[in-house]
């Protein structure tokens, strides 16, 4: 089959959300911090939903134990996560515009590798890691808004993840308590709930809705 054009795909787009929305999605730039669980999954619905442009990082590479709940594939395996994933997204829409870093985010750089981006999504595994990204970013800017993950271990009631605005510019999705542990890991349902709040708070925040 070929390739639809980019006109074909910005019809579709303009038919289903309606002009409007689709421009201002098409032109909102988000930022990614990790291509594991959340962050590859976030990715994949923002680029379905006609977001325009993507800045993903991390330094990791895809191995077995991610295919349980990453958007990746036996072909991925040994890739680096955020070449394998703009590879994924360039299936998705060949006109995205995505760039991507592989290194890894520390106090160091994060404000300098979103410094473009209007909203940022927090996607670590790590909990030490997500505050060093919030405060880093909310220190050094006022407007950037950051969408972060918290709580979506295990096999838990899904009405239990919900999204949260913690602060002016800081939103929580998850349930705020479930975590890794021993006979408690990561399943793919759960992380994808928590994923597609993340994901949907953005689209909310790109339109101009500022409440959960």
């Amino acid at each position: 089959m070929n390739t639809p054009t980019r006109d074909e795909i910005n019809k579709i787009m303009d038919i289903r959300f309606s002009e409007d929305i689709h421009n201002k999605l098409k032109s909102a730039k988000v930022g990614i911090a990790g291509l594991g669980g959340l962050g590859s999954n976030i990715a994949a619905m923002l680029a379905r939903s006609g977001v325009g442009n993507l800045h993903i990082v991390d330094f990791d590479k895809v191995d077995l134990s991610n295919l349980n709940r990453q958007n990746y594939y036996i072909d991925h395996l040994g890739m680096y996560k955020t070449q394998a994933a703009a590879k994924i997204l360039k299936s998705i829409n060949p006109y995205l515009n995505i760039t991507y870093e592989t290194t890894k985010i520390d106090e160091n750089n994060a404000s300098d590798i979103f410094k473009d981006i209007d909203i940022i999504c927090e996607a670590f595994d790590n909990a030490e890691n997500k505050a060093m990204l919030i405060n880093s970013l909310l220190t050094t800017y006022k407007d950037k808004k950051i969408v972060s993950g918290s709580g979506m271990a295990g096999y838990g009631s899904s009405n239990l993840i919900k999204t949260t605005k913690k602060m002016k510019n800081l939103y929580i999705c998850g349930d705020g308590v479930s975590d890794i542990n021993e006979g408690m890991g990561l399943m793919s349902p759960r992380v994808s709930i928590c994923a597609g709040h993340q994901a949907n708070m953005v689209i909310r925040l790109i339109l101009g809705e500022n409440e959960v």
